[in-house]
């Protein structure tokens, strides 16, 4: 029988840990009614489920956390932009965003599988530049070719100059149409039954992705690519396609997440989302190397908890509600910091252990 490692344990749960003693220390300060709680936490999980759920498939392949998840919420944006101007309203006209978004969203993935297919070994950071360098192109297409290259009709979306796209673009006629689809009320908590179906069909499909030819494949990859390649495995192509479905899912979740915001920050709704969504991940648990749906919801439950009540928490403290708001984007940050630094330590690690128990070998077959 194993003994259980408590030391082991205890750096494996640590982040979700100090989440709990954050919150549990936050809450009662800020004087926050379990209801008021209880309503922002499931409004936040409907908002930002389906996003952090696009991060998991890359991890499988081994390609660790998807900085890159930004590409598609810019191609989900591109699609609403372009729906907006069309005036086509309520579910119709989100459903027509995500088709939009689809091919947009895979080009990009392919671009980006390949490019990271140049770097393998060093994915994390490579699709971070990639986002700052696709954003860009980004700025590009709204500030400058939506207008005089990319028809674009209405003035309440384009700038008083004759092109270009305005910092806001309002989605008032989308705003929480798919939330309130199916109304569900339980004790002043507002749930978004709709949005919760899609995110369990998402993790359904995930599920069930993990059990076929190509989920094996990518889970072999993400093991070791040069075993993966030995077996027949085309190891390039399987990363290419586990970063065009995140890359995919994680446009469809921007449409899900503006629309229940209610409009679009056109430069910079997506500037944060990638950060935001990988540190929610890891603060529920995730590593570098391997995630699951539990960590997402555990994840945005902690993650978003310490968002909601460390502002208040700051005000009553220091009578500065910034505190609160420097308090958490330094977590943020600095989750991301702590589990690369981990994640690099453990590697390290495992492989001065694998030269250790080589050495001994073969020391075993000279005697």
């Amino acid at each position: 029988m194993n003994k259980v490692n408590y030391g082991d344990l205890l750096r494996r749960f640590s982040v979700p840990l100090m989440f709990v003693i954050i919150c549990a220390v936050c809450a009662p300060i800020s004087g926050l009614s379990p209801s008021y709680l209880c309503n922002e936490i499931v409004t936040r999980m409907g908002r930002n489920a389906f996003l952090i759920l696009s991060l998991l498939i890359p991890i499988m392949a081994g390609m660790g956390l998807n900085f890159s998840m930004t590409l598609g919420a810019m191609a989900g944006e591109i699609g609403l932009i372009l729906v907006s101007d069309w005036q086509i309203v309520g579910i119709p006209g989100m459903i027509l965003a995500m088709i939009v978004s689809v091919p947009i969203s895979a080009l990009l993935g392919l671009f980006c599988g390949k490019v990271l297919n140049m770097a393998k070994g060093r994915e994390m950071i490579t699709s971070y530049i990639i986002s700052f360098f696709i954003n860009g192109i980004y700025q590009l297409v709204v500030l400058y070719l939506m207008g005089p290259v990319i028809p674009i009709k209405h003035s309440n979306i384009k700038l008083p100059r004759g092109y270009g796209i305005r910092n806001t673009v309002s989605l008032l006629s989308m705003r929480q149409k798919l939330d309130n689809l199916i109304p569900l009320n339980i004790g002043g908590v507002k749930i978004p039954v709709a949005t919760f179906i899609i995110i369990f069909l998402l993790c359904l499909v995930i599920i069930w992705f993990r059990k076929t030819k190509l989920g094996q494949d990518m889970r072999a990859v993400g093991q070791d690519m040069g075993v993966a390649r030995d077996s027949g495995i085309d190891v390039e192509r399987t990363r290419i396609i586990s970063m065009v479905l995140s890359t995919v899912f994680a446009g469809i979740g921007m449409i899900i997440y503006l629309q229940n915001m209610g409009n679009i920050a056109t430069y910079s709704s997506h500037s944060q989302i990638g950060m935001f969504c990988i540190a929610a991940l890891l603060v529920g648990g995730a590593s570098v190397e391997k995630a699951s749906i539990g960590n997402v919801f555990l994840g945005i439950i902690l993650f978003h908890t310490m968002f909601i009540v460390a502002p208040k928490a700051g005000t009553v403290i220091t009578g500065d509600s910034m505190i609160g708001e420097y308090f958490r984007v330094f977590v943020s940050y600095a989750v991301i910091t702590v589990a690369l630094i981990m994640y690099e330590t453990n590697k390290r690690k495992n492989k001065s252990k694998a030269g250790e128990q080589l050495a001994l070998a073969q020391e075993e077959a000279n005697e």
